[in-house]
């Protein structure tokens, strides 16, 4: 019986790389971090003690190098949920599917994907440049509707939102490490503006969406934050098998109408506090 993946499923460049991160299975290490912008990549690598490896691909940048002993990668995934489809199931495959013979590997190899990004704050007690480690994800956008998840992983959360939520929780262990930091779930949207309750010159459908997800509470957790990536990470690394952390630089905050004077530096903060915690140990 031939179990092999067909060539339209899993797409391989000439190169061997797989089609959209151009990138070969030996290029990534087990840590993985993923930011949004392209040019964040070069702002977490410069920490690096050295860099083995560069690859650019569209908006997909990624360098694989080594603090001390610790190998990692860090990867830009552009903005969105969608991008967030393309880089994790490619990071798996990379993972975990043979190559050559185009077949899932007996032996699993588990990715941890930390998400170092930016986010606005929905509570003006979590003020600009503080951070926000997400405990889970509340997706207001539609990825994983279309993967077969658990009635669990879709709440009632009593209010009535554009779109069916789904809600998944970050590695325990994972957050642990951040334990100083703000926390609670992360609302994320399909967009920046209507989406996230910002009108110029359209206005948003739903004007309430911010007192609304103010309200929401599931498992004693509040809506912290939100931002575009958080939940569809924490959905497709719970079915991989993967663990997974969203870390959030807060740069807006809305009930305060405040945004953040020196963007650039609080993110930067981020990252070395990040690189601390996790090689540290």
């Amino acid at each position: 019986m031939n179990n092999s993946i067909k060539d339209s499923e899993l797409i391989l460049n000439p190169d061997g790389s797989i089609y959209h991160l151009q990138l070969r299975p030996e290029e990534i290490a087990d840590l993985i971090f993923t930011v949004g912008d392209p040019d964040r990549v070069e702002m977490l690598s410069k920490y690096f003690d050295r860099i083995e490896f560069k690859k650019a691909h569209r908006e997909f940048v990624t360098h694989t190098g080594y603090i001390g002993t610790k190998r990692m990668s860090v990867i830009s995934t552009g903005i969105g949920t969608d991008n967030i489809d393309i880089v994790l199931n490619e990071l798996d495959a990379l993972a975990n599917i043979d190559f050559d013979t185009k077949t899932i590997k007996t032996d699993f190899q588990q990715l941890k994907i930390i998400r170092i990004g930016t986010s606005g704050s929905l509570h003006r007690s979590i003020p600009v440049d503080t951070f926000v480690a997400s405990a889970a994800g509340l997706g207001l956008d539609s990825l994983m509707h279309y993967y077969q998840i658990d009635k669990k992983n879709k709440p009632d959360i009593g209010v009535e939102l554009p779109i069916l939520p789904y809600f998944f929780e970050a590695d325990q262990n994972l957050l642990n490490k951040f334990s100083g930091m703000h926390s609670g779930i992360t609302a994320t949207c399909p967009g920046f503006y209507a989406p996230q309750g910002r009108s110029l010159r359209l206005k948003a459908k739903d004007a309430q969406i911010l007192d609304k997800l103010r309200s929401v509470k599931i498992n004693e957790m509040a809506v912290t934050n939100f931002e575009m990536e958080t939940a569809g990470i924490y959905g497709l690394a719970h079915l991989m098998g993967h663990k997974a952390l969203s870390l959030n630089a807060i740069l807006a905050n809305r009930e305060a109408g405040t945004f953040s004077k020196n963007p650039q530096a609080t993110v930067d903060l981020l990252i070395q506090n990040t690189l601390e915690k996790l090689t540290s140990q």
